[in-house]
């Protein structure tokens, strides 16, 4: 079994900056990928950020130049720095990890998601 555990969720006010964690466990051959979605209620999830097993990065249109995803491959953990926060930004974050669980069969899993609320 592979488990993701987010943290870092919570209330901040408009302009303030939360950091998001996700720490990842288990039988993982390799990780391909790495990502955060959110989703807010009403609306589709959405792909906020992606981090691939060479390190690339990459973002959504509406978090770009204010969100940063990184990653520490010693503690298998990725993070997710959230800056300049808007009340739109208001919704459930899960992670996501795409692995392969050995050299030839991919897979994926998801964590349960941490609520981050923006509001004054």
């Amino acid at each position: 079994q592979v488990q993701l555990v987010e943290s870092g969720g919570g209330l901040v006010q408009p302009g303030g900056s939360l950091r998001l964690s996700c720490v990842v466990s288990g039988n993982i051959f390799s990780i391909n990928a790495m990502n955060w979605y959110r989703q807010a209620p009403g609306r589709q999830r959405e792909l906020v950020a992606t981090i691939t097993a060479g390190g690339r990065t990459s973002y959504g249109d509406s978090v770009k130049g204010r969100f940063t995803i990184s990653r520490n491959v010693a503690r298998d953990t990725v993070y997710l720095q959230m800056d300049s926060l808007r009340p739109e930004d208001t919704a459930v974050y899960s992670c996501n990890a795409q692995f392969y669980r050995d050299s030839y069969t991919i897979s994926d899993s998801w964590g349960q998601g941490t609520q981050v609320t923006v509001s004054s």
